[in-house]
């Protein structure tokens, strides 16, 4: 799913930049949900002690 997230993002600047409205406004809310659906997981995984290293070397 990152990945995905990480393409719409890409998609919508390269079509921001080309001005192809009608792909930017659908790629860009899309990339915008993914990246807040990351981000409020890696916070709970912070938070319940499983976002850092397991402590081996």
């Amino acid at each position: 799913m990152l990945r995905h997230s990480i393409v719409f993002l890409i998609l919508a600047i390269i079509a921001a930049v080309f001005g192809f409205g009608g792909v930017a406004e659908t790629a860009a809310p899309v990339a915008q949900a993914l990246c807040v659906f990351f981000a409020s997981a890696w916070i709970v995984s912070i938070l319940l002690g499983r976002g850092g290293s397991d402590g081996r070397v």
